[in-house]
């Protein structure tokens, strides 16, 4: 018997018959809305994954991860409960209720959010949703909307991604000799039985010398896009270092690349210069004598200001300087390209612009410096170029944009780089919710540039 309803759990997430019936009522409207919205119908009977899809049909996919995963665990909570059953481990089982509550008010909550969002697709009145606030009545419009042809939905699933793939870069971009070259056609992944394309289209080339601001909102791809530059999550793309090719040559090339993360490893015992020297052994190629490895800390204790406090303790160091000494650390092997995520988290305005006033002095050395910061107006002056990338309605990371900072404030009709991300950010993100019309509008200018 326990088995029986152990099935009817997984299969519906209840062992009731009204229950079952309900949901076989949910089912077959599921299946019609999935058909209609250009979806593979047959989904509708796979638990949680049925739950993923819907919320592609309400155009809601972010919504759609917590409702299908807070499914999934209410019923496997639900399931343990029966499984405890007329046993002795009541403490387990309270511990077992309170998730399953916890799961399916996560789930409600989140439903109601997927459903809100096909009421607009199907472009009905707000109060349907009345009939999504109980399980005994969300079958109804489902059933409705799916078998009366009168009510359509306002796009299929799939024309969001194909109106998307009509924009795109025309041609690649030319491999330069001396700097960075990167014509990546698309990083995707796999998420609920579904292929996610994470970043597309995104051709640039970045000479030697420049230090290049990277902007984008949350989700706009730019870790990622830094990941697929560096190697360590290869894309399908072409990425040329000074005209070598980063990917098939990766064991050659990683130390071309200096990656400095936020987060600071360093050990606080050590001195500046102990740590550097360390960094150096470890870094710089073993036939290299003591003697010009000493030469080279000494070089880059220099151009980040980091002589006067060689001998100091680092747990002694200020903010400033803790975080020039973790750069130093990846810029001991003389990289040709340095990426840099958020240096200047926690500092305050004076140490910050210190900070890249020393990142442009290395830029000014021949280096390549890319760099993510969430307050680039305070030190814009010191940047070059900028990239700017954007989340599109298909929510995949695009190029709105590669140039100069002046032509970028042109091009976006904003003096602010903050106003910029505000500007290609999701109306959700407190933004303007543009960022098609400025991957388009990119797109046909580089056309433009490209053919005359």
């Amino acid at each position: 018997m326990t088995a029986a309803r152990v099935l009817m759990f997984l299969l519906f997430g209840t062992d009731s018959r009204s229950g079952i019936l309900f949901m076989l009522l949910f089912i077959a409207g599921l299946y019609r809305i999935f058909t209609k919205s250009g979806v593979k119908g047959y989904l509708a009977f796979i638990p949680w994954v049925r739950e993923y899809q819907l919320s592609l049909c309400a155009g809601r996919e972010p919504d759609g991860r917590f409702y299908a995963f807070s499914s999934f665990l209410a019923n496997c909570f639900s399931v343990s409960s029966l499984l405890l059953a007329g046993r002795q481990q009541q403490e387990l089982k309270l511990l077992l209720v309170i998730l399953t509550l916890s799961c399916a008010l996560i789930h409600y909550i989140y439903g109601l959010r997927v459903f809100s969002g096909l009421i607009e697709v199907y472009g009905v009145r707000r109060r349907w949703i009345w009939f999504f606030l109980s399980s005994l009545t969300s079958w109804i419009p489902l059933l409705i909307w799916g078998f009366d042809s009168r009510y359509r939905p306002g796009w299929q699933v799939a024309e969001l991604d194909s109106a998307m793939d009509q924009i795109a870069m025309h041609g690649n971009a030319r491999v330069m000799e001396n700097g960075l070259t990167v014509n990546l056609e698309e990083r995707t992944v796999t998420e609920f039985f579904r292929k996610k394309a994470l970043l597309r289209d995104i051709h640039l080339a970045i000479p030697q010398g420049h230090m290049v601001l990277l902007l984008g909102g949350s989700g706009a791809g730019k870790t990622t896009f830094l990941n697929a530059v560096n190697g360590y999550e290869k894309a399908k793309a072409e990425v040329m270092i000074n005209g070598t090719n980063m990917y098939t040559q990766y064991r050659r090339m990683q130390y071309e690349v200096g990656f400095v993360p936020q987060q600071e490893m360093m050990r606080d015992k050590d001195t500046v210069l102990n740590t550097l020297l360390d960094a150096a052994r470890l870094r710089l190629p073993r036939e290299i004598p003591a003697d010009s490895r000493r030469k080279r800390v000494d070089e880059v204790m220099d151009i980040f200001g980091l002589t006067p406090v060689r001998y100091s303790l680092v747990e002694k160091l200020s903010g400033g300087q803790k975080k020039r000494l973790s750069i130093s650390i990846e810029y001991i092997s003389n990289p040709s390209l340095f990426i840099l995520d958020e240096p200047d988290s926690g500092l305050d305005g004076v140490m910050a612009r210190e900070l890249f006033r020393h990142l442009r002095a290395a830029a000014d050395t021949g280096k390549i410096v890319i760099v993510i910061t969430h307050t680039p107006d305070r030190v814009i002056d010191l940047f070059d170029d900028v990239i700017v990338l954007a989340k599109d309605s298909a929510r995949t990371g695009r190029l709105a944009f590669y140039g100069t900072i002046e032509e970028a404030r042109k091009f976006f009709g904003h003096d602010k780089m903050e106003e910029i991300v505000k500007s290609v950010n999701t109306a959700e993100e407190g933004g303007e919710g543009r960022a098609d019309e400025f991957v388009k509008k990119y797109a046909e200018r580089s056309a433009e540039v490209q053919y005359g």
